[in-house]
């Protein structure tokens, strides 16, 4: 039994519509009012006048949309449980970076993409060569003893003494990682470059992740719900925990709806009490947009689809603030077209975004952004 106080699938990973986006904004803020910690803070909805009369359940607006690697666990998973049949999954397309000649650029991911590219010096591309040997086999005896001694310091100085890299190569290696303050460590940041370099091409020319239709990994769970149904397991939505007893060799629960239920085991997802201290905090910002953003999705190669979602870093320090204050942290925007499924096509008509969806994430740090655009 999975029992969900919710009226929709998801959780914290949920996919909204716009009226349900709206409900949910007020929820976050009557618990904020009530000093009810939780793990969304401060969220706020701003609506253009274009937004007038638009079709609520027409967007599908993800709280927070991923990236799935062809050679992630979680993929290998849904592939052996045979419940990515059930999930129409899109190509995840380029990975670009602000240069600080404020021109974007397509990150190469590939000995073909280092050897095509025109925005690389060669003493640049011999060392991302000389890298991309590297950590496509990192974990081999001879590799390992050259990293494992600096495992634990900043990726970004290890590219830097053992690799000759220079600051704005350091910062296309790191945009790969996603790292949310750009202190990713070697040990782990080989570990996430040789995932999306191996990923490359798995399922198709052109792309190394994929992206779950109609948002996101809301879609996954309504999946495993129905998977699970099939088995014949329930699941309760908009049904909580009152109380718990516990009783021989388990426990008795009281739920919300009045019914009383014994498990042998109970495991609870907390969505509140993670408060202050050494969290780390993310400030997301959802923005639908009238502009299609054609020229982020492209075929790089041929034989590729044309990808759903594009990602764009901009390294920490390359943004600036209407008061003028510099980012501290990179920030990441996540592209997405209609052929997500999250919002209607053919919004062109709209020259200004329409809808702003603005969720602070718990915990310390407000700087810290990602923002994600249907």
């Amino acid at each position: 039994m999975h029992i969900d106080p919710n009226e929709y699938y998801g959780g914290a990973e949920a996919a909204l519509t716009l009226q349900d986006a709206d409900d949910w904004a007020t929820r976050i803020l009557a618990k904020d009012d009530l000093q009810t910690p939780g793990l969304f803070r401060d969220p706020s909805i701003t609506k253009s006048d274009a937004a007038t009369g638009l079709l609520t359940r027409g967007y599908s607006l993800a709280l927070a949309p991923q990236l799935i690697h062809a050679r992630s666990e979680l993929l290998s998973q849904l592939v052996s449980s045979r419940a990515a049949q059930q999930v129409d999954f899109l190509a995840v397309g380029s990975f670009f970076i602000l240069k600080p000649d404020s021109d974007l650029m397509r990150i190469p991911s590939t000995r073909e993409d280092v050897f095509s590219t025109t925005a690389l010096s060669m003493k640049a591309k011999r060392a991302l060569m000389k890298f991309l040997k590297f950590v496509m086999d990192y974990e081999s005896a001879e590799h390992a003893e050259v990293w494992k001694p600096h495992g634990d310091v900043a990726l970004a100085q290890f590219l830097e003494e053992h690799f000759k890299m220079d600051t704005e190569l350091r910062s296309y290696i790191v945009a790969l990682t996603l790292s949310l303050d750009g202190e990713i460590s070697t040990k782990e940041g080989l570990a996430v470059i040789h995932r999306h370099i191996t990923s490359m091409g798995v399922f198709g020319p052109g792309f190394a992740a994929v992206y779950p239709k109609w948002g996101g990994l809301a879609e996954i769970a309504q999946v495993a719900c129905r998977s699970g149904a099939v088995g014949g397991a329930v699941y309760m939505l908009g049904t909580g925990i009152k109380a718990t007893t516990a009783v021989d060799a388990g426990s008795e629960l009281e739920l919300t709806s009045g019914d009383r239920v014994k498990a042998r085991l109970v495991v609870v997802r907390g969505d509140g009490g993670v408060g202050t201290g050494s969290a780390m905090g993310i400030s997301r910002l959802v923005a639908v947009i009238g502009s299609p953003l054609k020229s982020l999705f492209t075929a790089t190669v041929e034989g590729a689809p044309i990808p759903a979602v594009a990602v764009v870093a901009f390294p920490a320090g390359s943004l600036t603030t209407a008061d003028g204050t510099t980012s501290g942290s990179p920030v990441y925007l996540f592209a997405h077209s209609s052929e997500t499924g999250e919002c209607p096509s053919g919004q062109s008509k709209f020259p200004t975004p329409i809808y702003y969806l603005l969720s602070h994430e718990s915990y310390d740090d407000p700087n810290r952004i990602l923002i994600y655009i249907v």
